[in-house]
């Protein structure tokens, strides 16, 4: 080998110890906004509260969450917020909105909301609720939480019951594989996106 052929470059051979990591200088990368969120929504654990447990309702349906469940519809006017269901999950692979198990002391705005943070990197203060649909099973019950946002709002899932977090445009929703206890509801959900 002669004089003319350069240095061997290891993985760290153009960064000098001050230089931050390329991941971190670009745009999107773990300084972002959007990554202190998700940094952020991590750091929330995830409750294992006194809501979690299977009840049956009185038409003979098993449901999840002891004192009921509620979730997030979020719409920015052209598309909802929709959460791709791990496969494990009950009724996994099926589309849904963010939400779960109420605990007691929760009503279903603050269920909704802590289960959105669990679930997503959902900025909470970027959305306006403004009404809510009640389907109501005879002792047992799932709030949906229907709100407002901007264009533009960047979520991603942050824990393992979400495979995908998605803006899907309104009219496509009926088309999508959705998860039976929303597909019920959707008909009812899709009126009050125009109120």
């Amino acid at each position: 080998m002669g004089s003319d052929v350069g240095p061997i470059h290891g993985p760290r051979s153009h960064n000098c110890r001050f230089e931050r990591p390329s991941a971190e200088r670009r745009p999107g990368g773990p300084t972002s906004s959007l990554w202190r969120r998700v940094r952020s929504a991590l750091s929330i654990r995830s409750a294992s509260g006194d809501g979690n447990g299977w009840v049956g309702c009185s038409f003979g349906h098993r449901h999840w969450g002891r004192f009921g469940a509620a979730g997030l519809l979020i719409t920015d006017g052209r598309c909802v917020l929709l959460q791709h269901r791990a496969p494990w999950t009950h009724e996994g692979d099926t589309w849904a909105v963010p939400g779960g198990a109420r605990d007691s002391h929760e009503d279903p705005l603050t269920a909704a909301r802590r289960e959105a943070a669990e679930e997503t990197s959902l900025d909470l203060d970027a959305i306006m609720p403004f009404t809510e649909w009640v389907d109501d099973h005879g002792g047992w019950s799932y709030t949906t939480i229907v709100a407002r946002t901007a264009p533009g709002l960047e979520v991603v899932p942050i824990n393992f019951e979400s495979a995908a977090i998605r803006w899907w445009p309104i009219e496509a929703i009926a088309e999508l594989p959705l998860h039976r206890g929303f597909a019920g509801t959707w008909p009812t959900l899709r009126k009050l996106l125009d109120t």
